[in-house]
């Protein structure tokens, strides 16, 4: 498999030098155990479908694990992931970089040297000013909502920079820890030291974009291509077409295939209808990968077995208990939700240990450091079924001793959450804790669960969702979620609104620590004192099915985005 791995998923050649890629199923957990028919033929139209839009096509807007994916064919960074089956994915690569930083000043100054050929999609060269102005943007918090806020923490802790938008400099680089002393030379100087500054340039929010080219909150509707493709269209909830960047240089691109002449995507809402689809043969892959419904994924298991992959990601699907809605700012009231949760039927709904994941008691993930068995309210003990006298105990600690009303969020569009918010509902019925399950729109999260106001105005005590960790850290998964200083108006993560000194600083000690081993102590304890917030209701390690046409070629789960073909490497057979 070693010579496969770094020829057919790199676009190199196949294993036996043809092109391969006889349109045929590849077989059941082809893409787990390595590559899916590889392949380098290039050609035909890559056909991707989804019950949920992109959360932006802006790459300093992303945060959805997708449509981080999804962006490596338009957007490039200084480093990103090599395109690798499995663990081997998740290893950082050169992208515009010609070799990753060179580090100094005790690990506070990362320099880079860019590429020759580097090219934007009407052939002007990309710039170390067209980074950093890229970069720069994720300061306009008004405007570019959304994305992720490692960079802004790192390069600027005290929130000094306002953004491009605001910026009094005549060409709008006033960001003083980024320096571009000439057009192919960038140099980032840190406030302190953090060994996974690489991780967050990795992410498309470290992508360039062109000054003249910006449209503010417009941009997503054609971002400006770095990449091997560029939009032809976008339309919101509706879909997208892509098409050959014909400016792009392979030469100058070690890990983008470009196999497609083209590339489609469609929204359709209609989770069983999109299964059928698949199955029928109209389109290649789920762009959301969030797995089968349960009617499709028994269909293809039964017909078309050779076409699957039973994926184990590393995400967690867990309940945020918003502990700025009443009763929730009382911890025995979240903890009350913790004891009355039926954890079977949750993981049932999902479809069980093989199809959904095992059940899940903490919330750091089986491949981060730091993660244990850690399991305060005795989940596993009691065989995930419900701990009523234990719920009701709590219900009378926190002064609700005849339960509660409350409301769960559930995503429409994302397969089995409304469903597992009923089974959460049933059980907390059967301690007095009402609750109606509001379901919204996935798409919209951004400006729904992810608006602390809204949370409150709407009376979302409990947000059903998943996580993925950004990067492989205790950092790249929890600081985002229960972080304070994360804690943003709009596209927010942080939902419970967790703000513990304690826990702020073991994130600070954890960063400061190079030994990967003892930051994993640190985001061990972390783990642990979350967990004893109840802040967060963590019920499954999810695993799911994925549908993989007979046409795909060059088909791989990738460590990088949690388990996902890497989308950039996929080919089709026309």
């Amino acid at each position: 498999m070693a010579a496969l791995t770094a020829t057919a998923a790199c676009g190199g050649g196949s294993k036996d030098g043809k092109e391969g890629g006889d349109g045929k199923a590849a077989g059941f957990n082809a893409a787990v155990k390595g590559i899916a028919n590889p392949s380098v033929k290039k050609g035909g139209t890559l056909k991707f479908i989804g019950k949920q839009d992109f959360d932006s096509t802006d790459p300093q807007r992303q945060y959805y694990g997708f449509a981080w994916d999804f962006s490596r064919f338009y957007s490039r960074q200084l480093v990103s992931y090599a395109p690798k089956p499995g663990p081997a994915g998740a290893e950082l690569v050169p992208d515009l970089a010609k070799a990753k930083g060179v580090v100094s000043n005790d690990g506070k100054t990362y320099t880079y040297e860019l590429r020759d050929g580097i090219t934007w999609e009407d052939g002007t060269p990309v710039t170390s000013q067209d980074i950093k102005y890229g970069i720069e943007r994720t300061w306009a918090s008004d405007v570019i909502t959304g994305g992720p806020a490692y960079l802004r923490q790192v390069l600027d802790p005290k929130n000094e920079y306002k953004g491009p938008y605001k910026d009094t400099s005549p060409d709008k680089l006033g960001l003083k820890a980024v320096q571009t002393p000439d057009a192919k030379t960038i140099v980032f100087n840190l406030a302190k030291p953090n060994g996974d500054f690489e991780q967050m340039l990795a992410m498309p929010a470290g992508s360039p974009v062109k000054k003249e080219k910006d449209t503010g909150a417009k941009y997503q509707l054609k971002p400006f291509s770095s990449g091997p493709y560029k939009f032809e269209s976008y339309s919101p909830k509706k879909g997208a077409v892509l098409v050959r960047n014909d400016k792009w240089q392979k030469a100058s691109d070690p890990i983008r295939a470009a196999l497609p002449d083209k590339i489609t995507v469609t929204v359709n809402s209609n989770i069983e209808a999109i299964d059928e689809l698949l199955i029928k043969g109209d389109y290649d892959l789920d762009m959301n990968a969030t797995g089968m419904s349960q009617a499709g994924r028994t269909k293809a298991l039964q017909k078309h077995k050779a076409n699957v992959d039973n994926i184990e990601t590393s995400f967690i699907r867990y309940v945020d208990i918003a502990s700025k809605v009443k009763p929730f700012d009382n911890v025995e009231c979240r903890k009350a939700v913790i004891y009355a949760a039926d954890y079977k039927s949750m993981q049932t709904v999902r479809g069980g240990p093989e199809a959904g994941g095992d059940i899940a008691t903490n919330m750091l993930p089986k491949s981060i450091k730091g993660s244990d068995d850690y399991d305060p309210y005795g989940i596993l003990a009691r065989d995930g079924k419900p701990d009523v006298a234990k719920a009701k105990a709590a219900l009378k600690a926190c002064g609700k001793p005849d339960g509660f009303s409350t409301n769960i969020s559930a995503r429409s569009n994302n397969p089995g959450e409304v469903q597992t918010a009923e089974a959460l509902q049933q059980s907390l019925q059967a301690v007095g804790i009402k609750a109606e399950v509001e379901a919204i729109d996935g798409a919209e999260s951004s400006t729904i669960t992810g608006s602390p106001a809204v949370v409150k105005q709407r009376g979302l005590g409990l947000v059903m969702t998943g996580w993925g960790p950004d990067f492989p850290t205790g950092q790249g998964f929890s600081q985002p979620l229960v972080d304070g200083r994360f804690i943003a108006p709009n596209g927010n993560y942080n939902v419970s609104e967790t703000n513990d000194p304690k826990i702020n600083k073991l994130f600070d000690d954890a960063l400061q620590e190079t030994d990967a081993d003892k930051a994993g102590e640190i985001y061990k304890e972390m783990n642990h004192a979350v967990s004893d917030r109840a802040a967060q209701m963590p019920f499954i390690y999810e695993k799911n099915f994925t549908w993989r046409s007979s046409r795909l070629t060059n088909a791989y789960s990738t460590a990088a985005y949690n388990g996902r073909y890497d989308y950039v490497s996929l080919g089709v057979v026309k």
